[in-house]
């Protein structure tokens, strides 16, 4: 068939759907489909367009090849399809043409009225045109939402459903993620959980480490800042005992396990968590205390070290005091003659 028959009975299938939405008093959504191959196993990368005044629609996701009966993407040459993807919020009827596993076409989505009326019933409201579109090309299944409604969710709507759907969040997640011992009822919390990767998995190995935290904004944080149950351990081999806060400040000014053993080799070994952190944030680092060492300043404490940095004492300070023949200067001298501005 050529170009132009193929073009004319999409056009002439078009105006037929067109009429049956219209009979059921529900315009369809109409716009361009395109298909690929998916690096995933099982799957095809499916774009949706619609372009349409105020719209502007792009969509491009993975989908399961089994949604697309009746197309063999394995056929070789050009091949004229037509297709439906069913969902219970309404179906896409498209129309076009694959080439060696790859095509594209005209697509008309049409909404099934039942649809609003069965979320309804659940609670869920406010399913305006776009809306469903939306939960149709994301798959939010009425028997989806009635397994989310039953985990007695804070914060539940139809946009948090759509959200839901994109990033994972499913009632066998919510489960596992109660199982280990983290009762979580906040719907953004569970999404926020899923884009951050606070998993069932997480947080066994989180509390395997010997920490029990139940607080869904500090696990948050966890995953955000990278603390994770291997740091926890490692950090408890040495002899600390952090709790959420700390482990979340070092790892924001890189108080590392790595950082911890070296300074443990520069002889400052079990120093307070708070001034771990206060290292960090001044810049004493365990080059700074070797540099020290040489210049016969073998173990400041922790407080002076901290007060060199914040003062400005570098070891160059100190290298051009002594060759003008000011030495055996205490740390507290040292700092005192930076304060007054004497170098």
């Amino acid at each position: 068939m050529s170009l132009k028959r193929t073009i004319g009975l999409i056009l002439v299938i078009a105006g037929v759907i067109l009429g049956v939405a219209k009979a059921l008093g529900s315009e369809p959504q109409s716009g361009d489909w395109t298909i690929r191959r998916s690096e995933i196993p099982g799957k095809v990368e499916f774009s949706l367009m619609d372009s349409r005044a105020g719209h502007h629609f792009h969509t491009s996701s993975d989908w399961p090849a089994s949604d697309f009966s009746g197309l063999d993407f394995s056929k070789a040459g050009r091949q004229e399809v037509h297709f439906t993807i069913a969902r219970d919020a309404g179906k896409f009827e498209c129309d076009g043409f694959l080439h060696d596993g790859e095509g594209a076409g005209l697509f008309h989505f049409i909404a099934d009225p039942k649809y609003a009326q069965e979320m309804k019933s659940l609670g869920l409201e406010r399913i305006e045109e776009d809306r469903q579109w939306a939960m149709a090309i994301h798959d939010v299944s009425l028997k989806f939402a009635r397994d989310i409604k039953a985990q007695n969710l804070q914060g539940l709507d139809t946009d948090k459903l759509i959200a839901f759907k994109i990033h994972g969040v499913t009632p066998e997640f919510i489960a596992g993620i109660r199982s280990a011992g983290v009762n979580v009822s906040d719907s953004d919390k569970l999404i926020a959980f899923r884009i951050h990767g606070v998993s069932p998995e997480f947080i066994a190995g989180i509390r395997a480490a010997g920490l029990n935290i139940t607080d869904s904004d500090k696990l948050i944080a966890f995953r955000i800042h990278g603390v994770t149950p291997e740091m926890v351990s490692s950090l408890k081999q040495t002899g600390y005992e952090p709790d959420a806060d700390k482990l979340i400040a070092m790892r924001i000014h890189g108080a590392t396990p790595e950082w911890v053993a070296e300074l443990k080799k520069q002889g400052y070994d079990h120093v307070d968590l708070d001034k771990l952190i206060a290292f960090r944030i001044h810049g004493v680092s365990p080059d700074f205390i070797g540099q020290l060492q040489k210049l016969g300043y073998s173990h400041p404490e922790p407080d002076q070290l901290i007060a060199m940095r914040i003062h400005g004492v570098t070891a160059g300070f100190i290298s051009g005091l002594q060759s003008r023949g000011m030495k055996n200067l205490t740390i507290d001298q040292l700092v005192s003659l930076r304060i007054h501005g004497i170098d």
